[in-house]
């Protein structure tokens, strides 16, 4: 495994002072936990991150449209990082930028895990065996997928990347992953 270090403008709380990036494949998994205090569930996740040298992401699985979300958004905080122009000082909040579809970190980590019951997409970049090991004694991984299209989850979709009624009713709503997944393009055109 080549891992190619750049030194981040500031600390990156996932993996230390370096932006670890590699051409190394990823790995999202499903799973559910219940967050009682989310920043010490965050400081363990940071932990098990920098004890295996890997970046680990948690995405709100309600916030997403499907895994299919998930992977762009990791597909494109690695080129963004790899390209040596990222938006944030960190893979894991770059991989969160562009779930969000967002330049505002603010944003971004509202499509991260929050206090109470999440169900969330959990990727390990680059995979690897024991960061899903340690993870398991914090979170339960789950075989299901979450691809239910409720009218609360395109409501909630709609409301959260601000799509128009109007370009709702010209593609319908089993395109509406479409429309978000060329919102998450747009951000690394636009940025």
């Amino acid at each position: 495994m080549k891992i190619i270090l750049r030194k981040g403008s500031q600390h990156s709380t996932g993996s230390g002072d370096y932006l670890a990036t590699s051409e190394n494949a990823h790995e999202i998994r499903q799973a559910v936990m219940t967050v009682y205090d989310r920043d010490a569930c965050l400081r363990l996740i940071q932990e098990v991150a920098r004890n295996y040298s890997a970046h680990i992401v948690c995405f709100d699985a309600d916030k997403l449209a499907g895994r299919e979300h998930a992977e762009a958004a990791v597909r494109h905080a690695k080129r963004s990082v790899l390209s040596a122009k990222p938006i944030s000082n960190s893979f894991e909040m770059e991989a969160l930028l562009f779930a969000a579809g967002s330049r505002q970190c603010s944003v971004a980590t509202f499509f991260g895990i929050h206090a109470g019951e999440n169900n969330i997409y959990v990727c390990s970049y680059p995979a690897k065996d024991e960061v899903w090991y340690a993870l398991s004694s914090i979170m339960h991984f789950v075989p299901e997928t979450w691809n239910d299209w409720t009218d609360t989850k395109i409501e909630r979709l709609v409301s959260l990347f601000g799509i128009q009624q109007e370009e709702l009713n010209i593609v319908g709503k089993d395109r509406l992953k479409d429309i978000i997944l060329e919102r998450i393009a747009l951000l690394e055109v636009f940025r």
